[in-house]
């Protein structure tokens, strides 16, 4: 595709029909046992981990608090609460696949499940999780059982995207445009085949305060995107790491190429998806 002059619409413009009712046994989209897994962390942790922690000094954690990082991923919040908690604190980190997650004082690592497997209760101080709960059907029990972990006063910090919005800014021409929207609409359609709501981010805080939180504070985050920005890497990442889904959902070989090239492109401006980062407490 030559991206510096006009062209013609995209071949199929537009993507077949495909079921979004998930598959009962498909389960996350991303493989954390797979070669992308590493990448995926890196991605994210570069994209998204200033906005994070920024939040989470702002709930006051210091020496001696007791965390919950669910989700854990590659580690890399649950290795700043570490840091941030010592001396005398705690932070358990926990994951389906928590391979990944690296050792060091104060950290500890556990295979768990939070739909099913049991947490303390009442045993912590603050509880986070980043981009989880959109992946799981099970989100509003899933938080009852985060406010009945937190000690009375503790916080909860959960950031989730809505991945359907993420218009393009700027284009070197219309069939560039397309190849992007194309890609991201095959890509919210993936994560709901898997049993995601990959907008659920507009709708996290006010379930939040129908678990019972209180003071619940969303901030939506919203960057310009362009060739160099961590997350547009993250969006190139996801090309090969949800390939077989995008498939699944109607893309080619051909289009996925197309949006590849689309992002590398140095003309190309996108608004980012919504992050919204969102606060609550447990009432005293």
């Amino acid at each position: 595709m030559n991206l510096a002059t006009g062209g013609a619409a995209l071949t199929a413009p537009a993507l077949p029909d495909r079921s979004e009712v998930p598959d009962p046994g498909a389960g996350y989209a991303f493989d954390n046992h797979g070669p992308h897994a590493q990448e995926q962390h890196r991605c994210l942790a570069s994209a998204y981990d200033p906005v994070t922690t920024a939040r989470l000094a702002g709930t006051g954690v210091t020496a001696g608090w007791h965390c919950l990082e669910i989700g854990a991923g590659g580690g890399s919040i649950a290795s700043w609460l570490a840091e941030r908690t010592a001396p005398g604190g705690r932070v358990l980190a926990t994951d389906l696949k928590p391979e990944l997650i690296p050792s060091r004082p104060g950290l500890e690592v556990l295979r768990h499940d939070i739909v099913h497997d049991p947490l303390p209760e009442a045993g912590f101080d603050l509880v986070h999780a980043r981009l989880v709960l959109t992946h799981i059907p099970e989100r509003e029990a899933v938080l009852r059982r985060l406010w009945s972990a937190l000690r009375p006063g503790g916080w909860l910090q959960l950031e989730e995207f809505d991945v359907e919005y993420a218009p393009v800014l700027l284009a070197p021409d219309r069939r560039a445009r397309e190849a992007y929207q194309l890609f991201q609409t095959a890509k919210a359609r993936a994560l709901r085949a898997a049993g995601a709501e990959p907008a659920w981010g507009r709708s996290c805080a006010e379930a939040m305060r129908a678990a019972g939180f209180v003071e619940v504070d969303p901030v939506p985050q919203l960057v310009p995107w362009d060739a160099g920005s961590p997350g547009l890497q993250l969006q190139l990442h996801h090309t090969d790491h949800l390939r077989e889904a995008l498939f699944a959902q109607g893309m080619t070989a051909d289009q996925l190429d197309e949006a590849r090239a689309v992002m590398r492109h140095p003309g190309f401006r996108a608004a980012s998806c919504v992050l919204y980062s969102v606060q609550g407490r447990k009432p005293e």
